[in-house]
């Protein structure tokens, strides 16, 4: 599972958790996401998230 990174502020998307405080259920992939999931933090879009690199 991947986790993506919003370029704005910096939340995290992890798709093994999910994110359920938003009603996202855990190992939801990111592009599964509803295509208006807004970052519940600075509330940019998806287009706006990026792939996290593994260190």
């Amino acid at each position: 599972m991947k986790k993506y990174v919003c370029e704005a502020c910096s939340w995290v998307y992890d798709e093994e958790k999910g994110y359920p405080e938003g009603g996202i259920d855990p190992k939801t992939r990111f592009e599964d996401l509803p295509d208006d999931f807004l970052c519940p933090y600075c509330g940019v879009g998806k287009e706006d998230f990026s792939l996290m690199q593994e260190e």
